[in-house]
């Protein structure tokens, strides 16, 4: 498809867009320049993209700076927190669609280069999805991080306030303790200062090279942002000046680098998702497999909140990224381009160096292997997906009886009124892709688990999945989902679960026929869907290829 260089002032059907563009206070000068859209998700009820509003008027100066032109336009920005429980599903199929608006505007307009502002958990990806299709030249800016809460001599993040619910619900705080804790640990605006989605997709971000390092872990109210904002409006024109297209950045070394940099530091499950449906978009081959192998080829130097004592900020204070990819250099193709620089090799130069305490070295890691593992086996044959690096190790293998639920809202209920025997499997199904619809995210029932103390005794499974910050034996992500016939729709009450996390398998003890027989008598659950969601699920694919719908 033909597309129309914007700005040419020799072609006379051009004067349509000339005067519109004059009634919007653009003058025949400055339709000369380059025009970069910068793509904006602020809102007001989404703490991590509040900053975005004040980032995007610097990101104008250093375009105006730079010789071009900039414009803006918004795109929807869910908060994964706010949207818990019945909200979710509605958060996840907003990726593609951020994707797919932004491609529509992108190319209706014709702009000639792209600044993605973004922080949280889908919608970083939504826009990398977008910038693949576009293949403009493209830059990224996140918010930076929430500022901790400090109660007395600790240091609290919002993955803290989830587990307090755990506790409130069996009386290890009072009510004026977790009332406390509810109005001042989300501190102030930017990204939860934890490694869940949102920092997780800022960090694949940064070590592609199209995000300034320490762009994620900076806090997001420090006067550098607005450095970095004018740093990245000024670079994105020298970008569309050079020709260095989106495509440029993301390749198949650049991607396997980012995985490794997220395996490595204890990266959100969600991430894996997420990289799928990247990968499908930009025709590079990413399977589930090549995820657990590129996981186990790295050793795990980090761990951030909730699964270690420290956050965002100690990350940042340590050199963040750029620090981790100095750790683990000798695992990486140092060769890939970088936007700010000519390569990673010249950008790791001047990291620093790992600090021992927060960055462990490669020749003295956390664990020799990143914190991905992918599980097969008759429960799920497509593959299921833990975060290994957050459960202790005496629960990496485990057999108990299963406890099944049909929905997220029968667990919670479930945990509230504290009945759960340790030792039990904890099956929730039928919130998957398409039978959520939307595969909701389980992070209130997993997190209350770990404040009532039983993520070291009891396990939760899924086809759903769980928040970027969930830690203790969560199997999340089961394919096939049960809505369409996967064998974790045929477990009942009793039967005896099976996970060997160091052997990759999850099996429940029942013979082929019996599973087949079981799903032949299986009834799923009566839900009313209307609007889009039901063009959703008809469209969406499985968790292993990425959920994709409108780009399936």
């Amino acid at each position: 498809m033909a597309k129309k260089k914007r700005g040419c002032q020799e072609d006379i059907t051009e004067a349509y867009y000339h005067g519109l563009m004059c009634s919007v206070g653009f003058r025949e000068l400055d339709l000369r320049k380059p025009i970069i859209a910068i793509v904006n998700s602020w809102t007001d009820v989404n703490p991590g993209h509040i900053p975005l509003d004040r980032l995007a008027r610097a990101v104008r100066e250093g375009i105006w700076a730079a010789g071009a032109a900039p414009v803006e336009f918004n795109v929807p920005a869910p908060c994964d927190g706010m949207a818990q429980g019945y909200g979710m599903h509605f958060v996840l199929p907003q990726r593609d669609l951020i994707a797919a608006s932004i491609e529509a505007m992108v190319n209706a307009h014709g702009f000639h280069g792209l600044v993605m502002l973004s922080s949280c958990d889908k919608i970083i990806p939504g826009m990398i999805m977008a910038a693949i299709r576009c293949n403009l030249p493209t830059l990224f800016l996140t918010a930076g991080a929430m500022l901790p809460f400090r109660d007395e001599q600790k240091e609290m993040v919002t993955s803290d306030l989830k587990e307090a619910i755990g506790k409130r619900a069996t009386g290890e705080i009072d009510e004026n303790t977790f009332k406390k804790w509810q109005r001042h640990i989300c501190a102030s605006a930017g990204t939860c200062s934890m490694m869940g989605t949102a920092n997780t997709m800022g960090t694949f971000l940064e070590a592609i090279g199209i995000a300034p390092f320490g762009s994620t872990t900076l806090l997001a109210f420090d006067s550098a942002k607005i450095g970095q904002a004018r740093d990245v409006g000024e670079k994105v024109v020298h970008l569309v000046q050079k020709k260095l297209r989106f495509s440029t950045f993301l390749t198949p070394s650049s991607l396997h680098n980012a995985i490794k940099v997220i395996a490595a530091t204890g990266g959100s499950t969600n991430a894996v998702l997420h990289l799928l449906a990247i990968a499908s978009l930009a025709k590079i081959k990413l399977t589930l497999k090549d995820i657990d192998e590129i996981s186990s080829s790295v050793p795990l130097v980090a761990k951030f909140k909730p699964t270690s004592k420290f956050n965002l900020s100690d990350y940042h204070r340590v050199g963040g990224v750029a620090a981790v990819m100095k750790s683990i250099q000798k695992y990486l193709d140092l060769s890939v381009p970088m936007a700010f620089v000519p390569s990673l090799k010249v950008d790791l130069q001047n990291a620093p160096q790992p600090d021992g305490n927060i960055i462990y070295s490669a020749e003295n890691p956390l664990d020799k292997e990143g914190c991905f593992c992918v599980l097969y086996g008759n429960l799920a044959p497509k593959g299921a997906l833990v975060k290994k690096s957050g459960i202790s190790s005496a629960m990496l293998k485990l057999s108990g009886p299963a406890i099944v639920f049909n929905s997220e809202e029968e667990v919670r209920k479930f945990l509230l009124k504290r009945n759960v025997r340790p030792g039990s499997i904890l099956v929730v199904r039928y919130e998957g892709p398409r039978g959520g619809p939307g595969m909701r995210e389980l992070s209130i029932p997993a997190a209350m688990l770990v404040g009532m103390g039983l993520h070291t005794s009891v396990a939760m499974i899924t086809d759903g999945r769980f928040s970027g910050a969930t830690h203790g034996p969560c199997v999340g992500h089961i394919c096939p989902e049960a809505w369409i016939g996967g064998p974790i729709g045929a477990v009942i009450d009793g039967d005896i679960i099976d996970i060997d996390v160091p052997g990759k398998k999850i099996e429940v003890r029942l013979s082929p026929n019996e599973i087949q027989e079981r799903l032949k008598t299986r009834k799923a659950p009566t839900r009313r869907i209307h609007g889009f969601l039901s063009t959703y699920r008809k469209l969406v694919s499985g968790a292993d290829e990425g959920a994709l719908w409108l780009y399936n």
